[in-house]
C-alpha cells in the first residue's frame, strides 16, 4: 500500500511539473468606486484599496505553488462618483497602477470626456488600454490592439474589443473614430495570436444580456471565435460564468463589488481544467439585526489607501455643499428610470426646461444614475445623480419633428438606457405607436413651433437619437447638474416634501 502510494504521489508530482497554472483576477465596470462605499443595509464594500489586499493575497498563494497570476479589467473605468469624475478618474488609475494591472479593454465610458481627457488616462496609466476593433480613418489601429506576456513557463496574448454600440451610446467624442465588427476582427487576429501563446484572452467589454432564443449574445459568439480560450467580460454587468464550445466566459458584476478569480491548468497550450468564482469584496448580508460578511473580511491595503485618501480630500469642500433638503425618496434606479416616470426623473427634466424656459424637455433615462434618499441634499448627491456633465442644448421643433423623436422613443424596450423621461409633454403609444401627445394639456399640433431642450449626448444622436443631428440648435454650456441645483435651490426653496410622479407616457 505504501509502494501504491508512493507511486501515486509521484505521478501526481510528475503531472504537475508538465502542466502549469494561470490565475487571472478581474473586474470590470468599475465605474469611479475607487473608494469603499455603501448600499442599502451593505456599508462598506468594495474599493480599490481592498480589492489590492485580494490581489495581493492571491498572488502570495498562487506564486508559492509555482503558479502566475494576471490582473485585468474589462473596461467602464469612468464615470458614476463624482470625487473620480471630477478628476478625471486619476485616482482609480493610480490604484490599478498600484496593484500591477495587466491591461484594460477599451469601455463605452472612456470615451464620455474630451479626447484629451482620455489621453491623458492613458499616458498616466502604467497598463494599455486595449482594443483590437476601434481604428482611425485610415485603418490604423487608435488603441493598442493586443499584447503577448511572456510568464516563463507560458505566453499569454490579451486582445481588447470594445462594443460598436458606443456609437450610439456615446457619440459626442469619437471624432476620426471608427468601430469595426468585433467578431470579424477577433476572426482575423485571434487565430494568429494562438500560434505566439498558449492562452489567448478577450478582454472583452461587449453585450452579454439574456440572450434571445433565436440568438446569442456577442460575448458568446466571441468565445466561439478559432483561437480564443477565454473571455473577460464587461459592459453588460453580469456576475457569473458560462461556458460556449469549451470556451470559459467570465465576468465580475460591476463597481468593484467582487473580484473575479478563474484558476487555469493548462498543458501543452490546452486549458485541461479551470475553476471560477466571484471574490465578495467585504459584501455583507443582514440578518436579525446583525451583519454577516459573505466570504471572509479584507482589509484595506494601507498603501494605495493613503494614497486614493489624497483624492478623496480634494474638491470635497465643494461636493459637501448644502443645496437643500427633503423628506422624500427621489428614485433613480436604474430599472426605475429606463422603464417609467419616477419623481427624480421629472424633477430632472422640469428643470431642463425651466433654466432655459422652454415648452418641452427630453432626457433619458439612462443618463440618471442614482436616487437621492431623504434627509440634507449635496452637490455631492446631485452629481452622483447626473455624473456625465452633460449641458443644456436647446432647438426649436415642429410638432412633426417632435412626432419623429417620440416615434423612435415608442419603439424603445423598457430597460433600456434610451427610454425618454419628458416634461412639458404627456404621451401614449400602443403597440410601438404613437396613439396620443399633449403639450401642456392641448395637443400637439404638427404646425406648430415649440421650443425644445434636450441633453448634448441626445443632441448629438446617443442612444439613437440621430434625427436631433438633422436639426439646428445650440449648446446653452449650461450643465443639467446646475440647472437641476438652481432648481432646487431658487423653485423648491430647497425644501422637497412632494415631487409628481405622474406617469408622463403610458404605453398601452
Amino acid at each position: 500500500m505504501r509502494k501504491f502510494l508512493v507511486i501515486l504521489l509521484a505521478l501526481l508530482i510528475t503531472a504537475l511539473l508538465l502542466g502549469a497554472r494561470l490565475t487571472i483576477l478581474h473586474v470590470n465596470d468599475t465605474h469611479g468606486h475607487a473608494w469603499a462605499f455603501d448600499e442599502y443595509r451593505n456599508p462598506g464594500i468594495g474599493g480599490l484599496a481592498t480589492i489590492a489586499t485580494i490581489v495581493e493575497e492571491v498572488k502570495r498563494e498562487v506564486e508559492s505553488q509555482g503558479g502566475y497570476v494576471i490582473f485585468l479589467h474589462a473596461g467602464d473605468l469612468n464615470t458614476g462618483v463624482p470625487e473620480s469624475d471630477l478628476q478625471d478618474a486619476i485616482p482609480d488609475i493610480v490604484g490599478f497602477n498600484m496593484m500591477g494591472l495587466k491591461a484594460m479593454a477599451v469601455g463605452n465610458h472612456e470615451f464620455d470626456n474630451p479626447r484629451e481627457v482620455l489621453e491623458k488616462q492613458m499616458k498616466f496609466a502604467d497598463f494599455p488600454f486595449l482594443s483590437a476593433n476601434i481604428v482611425k480613418e485610415d485603418g490604423e489601429p487608435f488603441f493598442k490592439p493586443y499584447i503577448v506576456e511572456d510568464l516563463g513557463e507560458l505566453k499569454i496574448a490579451i486582445i481588447g474589443f470594445t462594443t460598436e454600440e458606443t456609437e450610439i451610446l456615446e457619440p459626442l467624442y469619437l471624432e476620426g473614430l471608427k468601430f469595426e465588427n468585433a467578431l470579424k476582427v477577433a476572426q482575423k487576429i485571434a487565430p494568429e495570436l494562438k500560434k505566439q501563446a498558449d492562452v489567448v484572452i478577450a478582454l472583452a467589454h461587449l453585450d452579454w444580456g439574456e440572450p434571445k432564443k433565436e440568438d446569442i449574445t456577442t460575448t458568446h459568439q466571441l468565445a466561439g471565435v478559432e483561437g480564443i480560450d477565454v473571455v473577460i467580460a464587461g459592459h453588460s454587468h453580469v456576475l457569473g460564468s458560462d461556458v460556449v464550445e469549451g470556451k470559459i466566459i467570465a465576468s465580475a458584476g460591476e463597481y468593484g463589488k467582487y473580484v473575479g478569480r478563474l484558476d487555469l491548468d493548462i498543458e501543452d497550450g490546452k486549458i485541461v481544467a479551470w475553476h471560477w468564482e466571484a471574490i465578495p469584496v467585504n459584501l455583507k448580508v443582514y440578518e436579525n439585526e446583525k451583519y454577516r460578511y459573505l466570504g471572509k473580511p479584507y482589509l484595506e491595503n494601507r498603501y494605495v489607501a493613503k494614497a486614493l485618501e489624497y483624492f478623496k480630500k480634494v474638491g470635497n469642500e465643494k461636493l459637501d455643499t448644502v443645496i437643500g433638503e427633503m423628506k422624500i425618496y427621489l428614485d433613480g434606479e436604474r430599472e426605475h428610470v429606463r422603464s417609467k416616470s419616477t419623481n427624480l426623473a421629472n424633477l430632472i427634466a422640469d428643470a431642463m426646461r425651466w433654466k432655459v424656459g422652454a415648452d418641452i424637455a427630453f432626457t433619458n433615462g439612462g443618463g440618471i444614475r442614482a436616487s437621492i434618499k431623504p434627509g440634507k441634499i449635496t452637490v455631492r448627491d446631485i452629481l452622483t445623480v447626473l455624473p456625465f456633465g452633460n449641458t443644456l442644448y436647446v432647438l426649436e421643433l415642429t410638432g412633426e419633428q417632435i412626432m419623429k423623436v417620440l416615434e423612435y422613443a415608442a419603439t424603445i424596450p423598457e430597460g433600456k438606457g434610451a427610454f425618454l423621461q419628458v416634461s412639458g409633454l404627456t404621451w401614449k403609444s400602443k403597440d410601438g405607436k404613437v396613439v396620443e401627445v399633449l403639450v401642456n394639456g392641448e395637443p400637439l399640433d404638427p404646425e406648430k413651433k415649440y421650443k425644445v431642450v434636450t441633453n448634448n449626448y441626445m443632441a448629438g444622436g446617443g442612444d439613437g437619437y440621430v434625427m436631433f443631428k438633422e436639426w439646428d440648435g445650440y449648446d446653452t454650456g449650461y450643465l443639467m447638474s446646475d440647472a437641476v441645483i438652481e432648481y432646487i435651490q431658487n423653485v423648491l426653496n430647497g425644501k422637497i416634501e412632494e415631487y409628481d410622479d405622474s406617469q408622463r407616457y403610458v404605453r398601452e
